[in-house]
C-alpha cells in the first residue's frame, strides 16, 4: 500500500564512504596548510640608520675604554714617578741649614728648601706634604738638612721640630741691664725689651735658644729659673742663717757673686758676712759703693774715693747697718746655695791677696798682716790709679771692714 507522496519502487541505500586512517586524519592538506599560513617571506633588513648609529656607540664606548685605560695608566705612571721622586735622594751635595719664619705657609716653605738646593721639585714637595697631610704639622726654626736629604726626609724634619738650638751664656755677677744690653747684642734673636727686669730676678746660666726666639721669652725663662732656683734654695737653707725671706738671702747672694768669682771662696765669703749680721757689724762689701753710685750700669770705671766710702745711698754698707736695699747683681745658682749655707769659719775679713783669690782672717791683726801684702803687692806691680787727686783716694783700712777699699779681686 502505498501513501501519497511516497516514491514507489525498492529503496536503494548509498554507503558511507569509509573512515580515514589516523594519519591521514592529522596530516593537513597542502591546500589548507597554504591557505592558514600564506607564502613563506625572508625578515627585513635593518635600516641603513640604525646601523649607523650602532657603529657610532660602539665607537664611542671603544673610545672612552680606550681613553680610560690611557688616563689610569697615565696616572699611575705618574703616582709611581711621583712617589720614587719624593723618596729618592736630593740634589743637595753638603749639609746646609735653612730658618723657616713663624706663620710661613707650604708654598714659601717649599720656595725655601728649593732655593737653598734642599728639593729641586718644589710643587712635588708642596703636593707630597698635602698628600702626607702633614702641612699643618710643619714647625717653624732653623734645620740642619744632611747631604741627599730626600723630600720625605725632609718633611720629616720640619715636622719634628728638631731644629738646631744655639746656646747662649750669661755670666754670673751682671746687673739686668747688663744682661738686657747682652741680648740685645745677639743677633739671632728678635724683638726688643720693653722693661729691665728688676735687679736679681734673673739666673745666669747657659740657655739653649732657636733662631727667632724672642729676647722677651729668654727673659721670661730666666726669672722663672732664678724664681724655682731660690725657692729650692730656701727651702733647703740652714735656718740658722740671718735672712727672714727669700728676697734676703737673694741680696745676700748677690752681695757673694760680686765679691768672688772663685767658686772654692764663695761658702768663706758667705761665712764673713754671716759672721758679721750675726754681731751686728757693718757688711763694708766695696760692690755696695759701686751700686749706690751707678746702679745697674754695673761698673764705675776708677778706683773708690774718700767721697765715694762716704756717700749716703741705700746700698753702701760702709754707712748703713745690714743688708742693702735690694740686690746689686744677678747671682747664680751656687752663690744663693753659698748664702743658704755658709763655710762654719769665724772668719770676719777677707782682702784681695794679688793672685785672684782672697786672704780670710777671723782677727783684725791678722786681717791688717793680710792688706798690708796686698799692699806690698800692688806696689810691686807699680799700679797706678785713675783717682782723681791724692787727698781723694780711699785711705788705708782701720781695721772695722770686711775687705779693704778697693782691694776686692776683679770678678773676671
Amino acid at each position: 500500500m502505498t501513501t501519497e507522496g511516497t516514491p514507489s519502487g525498492p529503496r536503494t541505500t548509498t554507503p558511507a564512504p569509509a573512515p580515514a586512517n589516523d594519519a591521514d586524519a592529522r596530516r593537513p592538506s597542502a591546500r589548507a596548510s597554504g591557505e592558514a599560513s600564506g607564502p613563506t617571506t625572508p625578515p627585513a633588513p635593518p635600516s641603513p640608520r640604525r646601523s649607523r648609529r650602532q657603529s657610532a656607540l660602539v665607537g664611542y664606548l671603544s673610545g672612552v675604554f680606550t681613553f680610560l685605560t690611557l688616563l689610569a695608566l697615565g696616572v699611575g705612571g705618574a703616582f709611581y714617578w711621583g712617589k720614587s721622586t719624593f723618596d729618592a735622594p736630593g740634589p743637595l751635595a753638603a749639609e746646609t741649614t735653612v730658618m723657616v719664619p713663624r706663620n710661613q705657609g707650604v708654598s714659601d716653605i717649599a720656595a725655601s728648601l728649593a732655593a737653598a738646593g734642599v728639593i729641586d721639585h718644589p710643587k712635588l714637595f708642596e703636593a707630597g706634604v698635602r698628600l702626607y697631610r702633614a702641612n699643618d704639622r710643619l714647625r717653624f726654626g732653623e734645620y740642619a738638612f744632611p747631604a741627599r736629604v730626600s723630600m720625605r726626609e725632609a718633611m720629616e724634619i720640619l715636622t719634628s721640630g728638631r731644629s738646631i738650638e744655639h746656646a747662649i751664656t750669661i755670666p754670673e755677677g751682671l746687673t739686668s741691664l747688663q744682661i738686657v744690653d747682652r741680648l740685645r747684642d745677639i743677633d739671632l734673636l728678635t724683638g726688643d725689651v720693653k722693661e729691665i727686669p728688676p735687679e736679681g730676678a734673673l739666673l745666669p746660666e747657659t740657655y739653649r735658644v732657636m733662631r727667632g726666639t724672642s729676647r722677651e721669652q729668654v727673659l721670661a725663662r730666666m726669672r722663672q729659673s732664678q724664681k724655682a732656683a731660690l725657692e729650692e734654695v730656701w727651702r733647703g737653707r740652714d735656718p740658722s742663717v740671718p735672712v727672714k725671706t727669700p728676697d734676703d738671702l737673694l741680696v745676700l747672694a748677690s752681695l757673694i757673686e760680686k765679691e768672688t768669682g772663685v767658686a772654692a771662696e764663695r761658702t768663706r765669703v758667705a761665712a764673713v758676712f754671716v759672721n758679721r749680721l750675726r754681731k751686728g757689724m757693718r757688711l763694708q762689701s766695696d760692690p755696695t759703693i759701686v751700686y749706690g753710685l751707678v746702679g745697674g750700669r754695673g761698673t764705675l770705671g776708677r778706683s773708690l774715693t774718700r767721697t765715694d766710702i762716704q756717700s749716703r745711698t741705700p746700698y753702701n754698707t760702709y754707712v748703713i747697718n745690714g743688708l742693702p736695699a735690694g740686690p746689686i747683681a744677678n747671682p747664680g745658682r751656687a752663690s744663693l746655695e753659698a748664702a743658704a749655707r755658709p763655710d762654719t769659719s769665724g772668719e770676719l775679713y777677707f782682702v784681695a791677696d794679688g793672685t785672684g783669690g782672697h786672704a780670710f782672717a777671723a782677727t783684725l791683726a791678722e786681717h791688717n798682716r793680710n792688706v798690708q801684702r796686698w799692699r806690698q803687692v800692688e806696689r810691686a806691680r807699680g799700679a797706678q790709679t785713675d783717682r782723681a787727686a791724692p787727698d781723694e783716694a780711699a785711705p788705708e783700712p782701720e781695721g772695722g771692714s770686711a775687705a779693704a777699699p778697693g782691694s776686692t779681686a776683679p770678678r773676671r
